[in-house]
């Protein structure tokens, strides 16, 4: 089911009614008993269940069976990582048992025939044919988040971060939870899990600003990035005869059409969540105002970086330090000089590994593993001065930004729209292709037509950096609005419907995600 189609339309405020009805039916508002209250909260849960799982198999019933077993292993798992008194061997191999089992579910589903077709390749160009036989199965909606968000939550219980789920009712809300279930934001389970036990208590102004981020990423995927798709499909498929001014344009564009369609989701799965009385962890942050690669990172799809920094990058560094202090040590007690520390190419390794594998997870295809190693390579520079994956992001507390900030984020984002190009293109043939063409024919005059098309769609893509620089400081792009006068805040309700009536695409596309 899609958030932008009108089933959704349907669904959720029938959700939202029975929700809230719920409530106050069995919670009794707030002259309720505590027993009344968490009765309502177990019903208010079930029935969040049940929507998941419509939401889910609305796409496609079957697949229903693997989001049951990766929430039956994993809470079962997790169960047995909490019993008291487990020596941590024993722990550490229950863990691996969630760790096997989800990634193997990936394995199987994303990646199986990826691997045998380019070790396939591999052996033909060596001179040997090998028969390798594929599956001839479809890649789950969702599966890479959910996998995520469960394995996430099994290292945090092994870790003793968070304890184990102690209810399964609210195990299988915090995995299959429909606003987040098929991309993301990948939650934590130390800020999602623990809000379902609690009463959730129903706040007008709270569903209010939560329509206004729905509407606000209503329009940033029907209005922008549906209406680039066009022209980023046509840029994409003729790159090889376009000049080096569309090309870039054309990349430029689907930086923007990723953005929008991509944190579009985001603003109304976190709107939705929040008419529910949940709180998601936030996914974007203004990227395109960032000021280095590192910056960049801390901003765009944060919940899937944080993940990776916390669960992939920190346990790769800490074993680097550890072999560091090793060699050390054996260093002194060989009366030999000790290093003052790990060699900076470690570091570096580690995180054009973490980006590689970053790469892989957005999709089984060496574009989205290049774009990852690229990614990777670009950020070693920043990396050897400052760690890379370090959280907190500065606001711009001024108006306009300095000429040496704007600098700093022209060159940041011409990075990234040099990375998307690979990340795009249909294969790495293509990518080459266009960028070699891009450096023989930089401008083309014959094309003076396909630029003028463009203009359009460049306009287009501006309006939601207008907007994003002029609400930096708040939650989403129109937060700001119920400061502005009565007439002045239903003219923008109006005016934002009105686009995506008028001139919003109008072929419900998919989110771009969803293939991840």
């Amino acid at each position: 089911m899609l958030f932008n189609s009108l089933a959704y339309a349907v669904f959720l405020p029938i959700v939202f009614g029975l929700y809230w009805g719920l409530d106050a039916l069995l919670g009794r508002g707030a002259a309720g008993t505590p027993a009344q209250s968490q009765r309502a909260v177990r019903a208010q849960n079930l029935l969040l269940v049940l929507a998941s799982y419509l939401f889910y198999g609305w796409w496609d019933w079957r697949f229903l069976g693997l989001l049951w077993l990766s929430t039956a292993v994993d809470f079962l798992v997790g169960r047995a990582l909490g019993v008291p008194g487990r020596p941590e061997p024993l722990r550490k191999r229950i863990m691996l048992i969630s760790v096997v089992f989800n990634l193997g579910l990936l394995g199987t589903f994303k990646y199986f025939n990826f691997f045998a077709d380019s070790l396939r390749a591999a052996l033909h160009g060596l001179g040997v044919e090998a028969q390798l036989g594929t599956l001839d199965v479809i890649l789950p909606v969702g599966i890479s988040f959910y996998t995520f968000q469960s394995l996430g939550y099994i290292i945090d219980v092994h870790r003793r971060v968070i304890p184990p789920a102690a209810s399964a009712l609210d195990f299988a809300a915090f995995v299959s939870f429909f606003p987040q279930l098929v991309a993301g934001p990948i939650s934590r389970a130390d800020l999602l899990l623990g809000q379902f036990p609690r009463r959730r208590v129903f706040r007008t102004a709270v569903a209010a600003d939560a329509l206004r981020q729905i509407l606000w990423g209503l329009t940033k995927k029907v209005l922008v990035a549906d209406n680039l798709a066009s022209t980023v499909e046509h840029v994409f498929r003729s790159g090889a005869a376009l000049d080096g001014l569309t090309i870039w344009t054309g990349v430029g564009l689907f930086t923007m059409q990723l953005y929008c369609d991509f944190s579009g989701y985001s603003d109304m799965a976190t709107g939705s969540a929040r008419l529910l009385g949940f709180d998601l962890a936030r996914n974007f942050d203004h990227p395109f105002f960032s000021r280095s690669l590192g910056e960049f990172w801390r901003r765009w799809h944060i919940s899937f970086n944080s993940w990776m920094r916390d669960f992939v990058y920190v346990p790769l560094e800490t074993a680097t330090r550890r072999r560091f202090i090793g060699r050390r040590k054996a260093r002194q007690q060989a009366g030999l000089p000790a290093p003052p520390g790990p060699p900076r190419w470690e570091s570096a390794f580690n995180i054009v590994l973490v980006f590689t594998l970053s790469g892989l997870w957005h999709g089984a295809a060496w574009t989205y593993v290049s774009w990852g190693f690229i990614n990777g390579v670009f950020l070693i520079a920043s990396a050897l001065r400052r760690p890379p994956m370090e959280t907190g992001v500065v606001a711009f507390d001024r108006h306009l930004p300095t000429a040496r900030e704007l600098l700093a984020m022209a060159r940041t984002n011409a990075l990234i729209v040099f990375t998307l190009l690979f990340f795009r293109a249909p294969d790495l043939g293509t990518a080459l292709s266009m960028l070699g063409r891009s450096i023989t024919t930089p401008f083309d005059p014959a094309e003076a037509a396909t630029h003028a098309a463009l203009l359009w769609p460049l306009a287009l893509a501006l309006l939601p950096l207008v907007v994003d620089w002029l609400t930096r400081t708040r939650e989403h792009g129109l937060a700001a609005v119920p400061r502005l006068p009565v007439a002045a805040r239903w003219a923008t309700y109006c005016a934002a419907w009105l686009a995506i009536l008028v001139l919003g695409s109008m072929q419900s596309r998919d989110f771009v995600y969803f293939q991840f």
